[in-house]
């Protein structure tokens, strides 16, 4: 590193600190060497011991030892693990949430650098399927029966995970025709009924979307002006199109306008809002989604731009968690087909059913909505 000012001792770094003597340098070799010398080393540290020797396979200690069990134990052993991080970082997010410590910007790149980790480590889980489908059916097939009757929906983690995040109670699909909490047990069922009381990450991110400056009906009005920007543009394109000689081709292209302009009617009315989100098709509040709707036009002001890149790797975690279930959807179908699961479930069909759970489907909804061209003059006013 010669000629690099920070490794030299002359730089602004280095100055009023004393040179390091032969004595200090010695007590650093020391300190390098404490492990050889009684202190902890690699194993123990991080309990290997303990990790290696957790792959415990039921054909083995039935008498006919399979091969590919080992990779199944040992993959989902992985998903557990990452389940736990993914937990950890969610509770210390919700945790500035709860105590409003929000408010202050160094806690929001807090916030957005964990929530963008358990980004990363969803993009993970969802890759690791490739390895588990190494594995044919035939393969799975050697040693199905000695799961029984344990089951993935048995991830006490997965499921306080998905409390956490905001899958609600009453949109969950029965398990077994049984409530899902029913299936477990004991403190597992009520650490479930625990989670299921604490405020979610989608009810703080709603309350805190809620306080978004700038949703004041004083001076400026965006949401009044975005309406009339959006009803002006599908106006002009009914006019437009009214024009159009091919009878055909007026009625097919007015039929989209008309589904659009139904659309748009239905994100403006609060009342429907409110009718769809008691009836579970939306799940942020009207007031809310003005503020994630403020917060995306004016994603390139500097006090909108940490506000967006949340709210973007909060979608992220939706998408990847819908592509979860759906990996392992195909994965299941592709293993035992439309069979009953080690559990005692459908198999296919219930995982098939709960990957319609999407917390943050309002927001993702309407962005995707407004991406279009009706929209891009407002753009240019707002700039």
């Amino acid at each position: 590193m010669s000629g690099c000012p920070y490794f030299e001792k002359r730089h602004l770094l280095f100055k009023n600190k004393p040179p390091t003597t032969e004595e200090e340098d010695d007590a650093a070799q020391r300190g390098v060497n404490k492990a050889s010398k009684g202190g902890i080393i690699y194993g123990d540290y991080l309990q290997l011991d303990k990790i290696v020797s957790a792959q415990v396979l039921q054909s083995e200690l039935k008498g006919n030892k399979i091969h590919d069990e080992h990779l199944f134990i040992v993959t989902h052993q992985a998903y557990e693990l990452w389940f736990k991080q993914i937990l950890f970082e969610l509770d210390s997010v919700r945790e500035i949430f709860i105590s409003g410590h929000v408010r202050d910007e160094r806690n929001m790149l807090k916030v957005n650098n964990r929530i963008h980790r358990i980004v990363m480590i969803f993009r993970l889980l969802v890759d690791q399927f490739s390895v588990l489908e190494t594995m044919t059916a035939l393969d799975f097939f050697d040693f199905r029966e000695y799961l029984a009757p344990a089951s993935g929906f048995q991830s006490l983690q997965f499921r306080v995970l998905e409390n956490k995040i905001g899958v609600p109670d009453n949109q969950r699909v029965p398990y077994n025709r049984r409530h899902y909490r029913d299936n477990f047990k004991g403190r597992d069922s009520e650490t479930l009924l625990a989670t299921e009381q604490e405020p979610t990450l989608l009810k703080l991110v709603e309350e805190w979307l809620e306080r978004t400056p700038g949703l004041e009906a004083d001076g400026f009005n965006f949401w009044e002006r975005l309406e009339i920007n959006i009803f002006d543009g599908l106006n002009q394109e009914m006019e437009k199109i009214e024009k159009t000689p091919d009878p055909e081709e007026k009625e097919e292209m007015m039929a989209e306008v008309v589904k659009q302009k139904e659309l748009f009617t239905s994100l403006f009315d609060e009342k429907r809002h409110d009718h769809l989100l008691s009836k579970g098709e939306r799940r942020l509040s009207y007031k809310a989604l003005q503020g994630a709707l403020m917060i995306y036009f004016y994603r390139e002001e500097p006090r909108f731009q940490v506000p967006f890149q949340l709210l973007t790797s909060l979608m992220d975690i939706d998408t990847l968690m819908t592509k979860w279930r759906y990996n392992h959807v195909c994965m299941v179908h592709r293993m035992i087909g439309s069979k009953a699961g080690t559990g005692g479930s459908s198999g296919y069909h219930y995982l098939r059913s709960t990957v319609r759970y999407r917390m943050l489907q309002t927001l993702s909804y309407c962005l995707n909505t407004l991406h279009c061209r009706y929209l891009k003059h407002f753009r240019a006013y707002l700039n």
